[in-house]
């Protein structure tokens, strides 16, 4: 019984599930931010892709 309760305050003590939820909550936050930016983005970015490859398409052609 006491190597049980020796081996949870070991557990308790130990701080590598601290640090992987730390880096966990930093990655959801870059994530979270990567979407907003491309929601914010995105219908602008959109038409300007558009209007490029309607400039490209009517103004460069392939060498004959």
């Amino acid at each position: 019984m006491t190597k049980l309760i020796s081996m949870f305050r070991a557990f308790a003590r130990e701080e590598d599930g601290i640090a992987l939820s730390e880096y966990l909550v930093l990655l959801g936050l870059l994530v979270g931010g990567v979407i907003a930016a491309v929601l914010a983005v995105g219908v602008n970015l959109a038409s300007a892709w558009t209007s490029w490859g309607s400039w490209f398409s009517t103004n460069l052609s392939a060498p004959s």
